[in-house]
């Protein structure tokens, strides 16, 4: 998203003694100790509950039968393939406020649906900062996302369109992560906080190639361009409004972002990707809430966004996305507005693979492009190890 400013008797000791040493021999032979403390599980790719898994397609074939008639019902914002608390797929539909008992039914083709209240999703270019933000953005090892870099940049770090300013704001959001297209690296955010300004109302301006890409974005110089610095340039490659993604990319300026594609508190990337699944652990790297770390909570999600024409404008259009990844963020903790942007990874330690490309979300759920639909948009690829 996008910113704007148990006892035993005695007796039965020996019997149980052994009884222990036998289930510790056989337990001691196994190759997945995945209760270890020394060492992760082994991990099952097969178990995955990604949309290659037919349990997950099933689920996913009877959400997309319904998902029309759900998004006509006043009041549901999105619908999602994911998991009840007993691990199960079932149909999620999410809606904007409590709705009437009965208004959604508890099941879909003898599959359960779940509701969740998580409010309107929207990409956001505020709070609007008339006076800049500043002092946020900080992960877990105070790292401040906020601040201005000494060149080379890395990512995870708020900027934005350089003339981001209209009806007396300011607006920015995360300068992600580097890609790499036709030889030529480039920095990934979104078309929301690269070129979402079509209209010169507000500031005679509508971004256009070769416009600069700043660091820190001007809601972290209190508006003042004077006080960033220039670390790319629009390539006037942007996915919306026709495109499935909110994406757009700039090049990179001669010796302005550390070439390895490195993120601030994540550090250097692989360059393959990875499909998402229910469950899987991710954390993500930006200019408003930091590194911040959370779950994938469900997948081929419709969701409807509305997009503004300027900072602070008015309502450009509203596009209903389809495929599309849901995350946990509770009390907005895992994304929140300035976050938009961010590159959405898997929680490893070393060179993590690109789950998705964060967008839009509210205060209970985060939503991501898989990033395999954006980088074949863009005809370009990770840059990483």
């Amino acid at each position: 998203m996008k910113r704007r400013s148990l006892r035993y008797s005695w007796t039965l000791l020996p019997i149980l003694v052994a009884a222990l040493l036998t289930v510790g021999l056989w337990t001691g032979c196994g190759t997945d100790q995945s209760s270890s403390v020394t060492g992760p599980s082994v991990h099952n790719p097969s178990l995955d509950l990604t949309v290659a898994n037919p349990a997950i397609q099933k689920v996913m074939a009877i959400q997309d039968r319904h998902t029309p008639g759900l998004m006509q019902i006043d009041g549901v914002v999105g619908t999602a393939t994911g998991v009840n608390a007993n691990g199960v797929p079932v149909v999620k539909v999410y809606t904007a406020r409590q709705l009437p008992e009965g208004l959604i039914p508890m099941s879909l083709e003898g599959t359960e649906v779940v509701t969740e209240v998580t409010g309107v999703i929207h990409a956001m270019k505020g709070p609007p900062g008339g006076g800049g933000g500043g002092g946020g953005g900080h992960g877990g090892g105070g790292v401040s996302h906020t601040a201005k870099q000494s060149l080379p940049i890395q990512l995870g770090t708020s900027g934005g369109w350089a003339y981001d300013l209209a009806n007396g704001y300011c607006c920015g959001g995360t300068l992600g992560s580097l890609v790499q297209k036709g030889g030529t690296q480039y920095i990934l955010s979104n078309y929301h906080v690269f070129e979402a300004d079509i209209v010169s109302g507000g500031n005679n301006r509508v971004a256009q190639a070769g416009d600069p890409v700043i660091q820190p974005g001007l809601i972290d110089v209190n508006c003042n361009l004077a006080s960033a610095q220039t670390v790319g340039y629009l390539s006037g490659i942007k996915s919306l409004p026709s495109s499935n993604v909110d994406c757009a990319i700039a090049s990179v300026a001669s010796g302005a972002v550390d070439p390895s594609g490195a993120i601030l508190e994540i550090g250097t990337l692989s360059s393959s990707t990875v499909a998402a699944y229910v469950g899987q652990a991710v954390k993500k790297s930006g200019r408003t809430t930091g590194l911040s770390r959370s779950t994938i909570s469900g997948l081929n999600a419709t969701v409807s966004v509305s997009y503004e024409n300027e900072c602070a404008g008015g309502t450009a259009f509203t596009k209903t996305f389809t495929g599309q990844i849901v995350v946990d963020n509770k009390h907005s903790g895992f994304l929140d507005s300035g976050d938009s942007g961010s590159l959405m990874v898997e929680d490893v330690n070393n060179n993590p693979r690109a789950v998705g490309l964060l967008f839009a979300g509210s205060r209970t759920a985060a939503i991501a492009n898989p990033i395999d639909d954006v980088l074949s948009f863009l005809n370009a690829s990770m840059v990483g190890n």
